[in-house]
């Protein structure tokens, strides 16, 4: 796998890209901001396979990676997007689902500490997947909201919702269930039902249930 860094910090971007290059994860660039980024990109004979941007970046330290992150999908289609914060803001979340639909992810900066969290992350963006760091779904499962399409779900389908906002696919919901995949399937059908996402949402039908979720959830 081919990976990017964006990110102004000297120390944590090299410290991750020696972390990656330990684990045979080839980093072509690096950038400290993201019109380095974009422009370096621009000029690379091949776009790699994943970016990771941290959210906070000069000039303004606010959100930086997340307009980076839009500009990336809209020329590179095709790549990944891992967007690192040091704080679990479900707004990010939010605004990373609405404009880019698949290939994304939102990880808090302690998971990198854990190889293994960052390579799946990473391998599930480049593959078109959407991961959603842990703490965000758990504390969204604690947070009180207003009533919405979400409440309609019965318990065991907020579980799977869950797993779908954790990047689980199918097979890896009905693991961590302990379900069949054909049981697990159907809880995704109705879910999908009651949040009115019919077929007509097209393949990206889990993202917009797992943004649904991330909206009541911050209400």
């Amino acid at each position: 796998m081919r990976v990017a860094i964006c990110d102004d910090s000297f120390l944590f971007s090299d410290g991750l890209a020696r972390l990656l290059s330990a684990a045979a994860v080839d980093v072509p660039l690096r950038a400290r901001d993201g019109q380095e980024l974009l422009a370096r990109l621009r000029s690379a004979a091949e776009a790699p396979d994943a970016a990771i941007i941290d959210i906070r970046m000069q000039p303004t330290y606010t959100d930086e990676g997340i307009r980076t992150a839009i500009a990336a999908r809209s020329s590179f289609p095709a790549m990944g997007l891992l967007v690192l914060s040091t704080y679990a803001e479900t707004a990010y979340a939010a605004t990373l689902l609405e404009e880019c639909a698949s290939g994304i992810g939102y990880l808090l900066k302690d998971r990198v500490n854990d190889l293994g969290v960052l390579l799946d992350a990473l391998a599930r963006v480049a593959s078109g997947g959407t991961v959603i760091d842990e703490s965000i779904v758990r504390r969204l499962l604690t947070k009180g909201r207003q009533r919405n399409a979400v409440d309609r779900l019965t318990a065991r389908e907020r579980e799977v919702l869950e797993q779908m906002a954790l990047g689980r696919s199918n097979v890896g919901i009905a693991d961590e269930l302990h379900l069949s995949v054909k049981t697990v399937e159907r809880h995704i059908a109705h879910l999908l039902q009651e949040l009115g996402l019919t077929t007509d949402a097209g393949d990206n039908r889990r993202v917009l249930a797992v943004l649904e979720w991330l909206r009541s959830s911050s209400q």
